[in-house]
C-alpha cells in the first residue's frame, strides 16, 4: 500500500504554521459540505464495502496533493468529506471508513481553513477510533497520522495538539511496523520535539535507510521520506 506517506502530507509544519489565529476564527462545519460544487451527501446510504468506500476517499485526497488549483483542491476536500461520511453511515463502525474521514478532515482543514477547529477535533475522534478497532490498518495510518496530528496541532483550547500522547501514538506505530520507514519519521519528529535529540536523529537515520530500500525498489513516495528522515537527521 502505497497511500502512508501521501495521507500524512497535509500535516507539513508549513501548513500548520499559522493554526492557532485561524482555528480561533474557524466557524464552518467540518461535517457539512460547504458550496463546493460537489455531489451531495443525500440520504440514501450507498451499497459496499467499507474497503471500497474508503478506496474512494483515499483517490481523493491522492487527487488532492496533484492539484495544482486551491480552488479545485478545496472542492475536492469538500468532495473527500462527503465520500467518508457516505463510508461512515454505511459501514458503521468501521476502521476503514473512520480512517479514511479522518483523514479526509484534516485535508479539508487545511484547504478550508473556516473548518479547522471542528475538522482537527473530529479527526482526532475517527484517528482514535480507527487505531482502536485496527491499529495495523495501513501499516499502523492511524497511529502515524494520529500521532503527526498531535504533535503539529494547537493544543487546547484551540485544538487537539498533545505532543506527549503525539509520542506514544509514534511509538506504537513502529512497535507494530518498525520496517515503514514513515512511521519510524513519525517517531523522529515526536522524539525531538520532545528535547530527544539523539533518539530522534537516531529514528532519522533509521527512517532514512528503510525509505533508501524502498526507493530502490520502486516505491514512488520513498524519496520524499528519505529527503525528510535525512534532514531530521542533521537536527541540531
Amino acid at each position: 500500500m502505497r497511500r502512508g506517506g501521501a495521507l500524512a502530507r497535509w500535516l507539513r509544519p508549513a501548513a500548520l504554521a499559522a493554526l492557532s489565529g485561524l482555528l480561533a476564527a474557524g466557524c464552518a462545519s467540518a461535517l457539512r459540505p460547504g458550496d463546493a460544487k460537489v455531489h451531495p451527501l443525500g440520504d440514501a446510504t450507498p451499497a459496499g464495502d467499507p474497503t471500497t468506500l474508503a478506496a474512494r476517499v483515499h483517490a481523493l485526497v491522492r487527487r488532492i496533493e496533484r492539484e495544482p488549483s486551491s480552488t479545485a483542491r478545496a472542492d475536492l476536500a469538500v468532495e473527500a468529506v462527503a465520500a467518508g461520511l457516505r463510508c461512515e453511515r454505511a459501514a458503521p463502525g468501521s476502521a476503514a471508513c473512520d480512517y479514511a474521514l479522518g483523514v479526509a478532515l484534516g485535508v479539508q482543514a487545511r484547504e478550508r481553513p473556516a473548518t479547522l477547529r471542528e475538522g482537527l477535533t473530529q479527526m482526532a475522534v475517527r484517528l482514535r477510533r480507527a487505531a482502536a478497532a485496527e491499529p495495523g490498518l495501513d501499516r499502523a495510518g492511524p497511529h502515524r497520522v494520529l500521532a503527526l496530528l498531535l504533535l503539529r496541532a494547537p493544543g487546547w483550547p484551540l485544538g487537539p495538539g498533545d505532543p506527549e500522547e503525539g509520542l506514544v501514538e509514534a511509538r506504537r506505530a513502529v512497535a507494530l511496523f518498525p520496517e515503514y520507514a514513515p512511521n519510524q519519521l513519525a517517531l523522529a519528529e515526536a522524539l525531538l520535539a520532545g528535547g530527544d535529540v539523539a533518539g530522534g536523529r537516531e529514528a532519522a537515520r533509521q527512517a532514512a535507510s528503510l525509505a533508501a530500500a524502498a526507493e530502490a525498489a520502486g516505491e514512488p513516495e520513498a524519496a520524499a521520506w528519505r529527503r525528510e528522515a535525512e534532514k531530521l537527521s542533521r537536527t541540531p
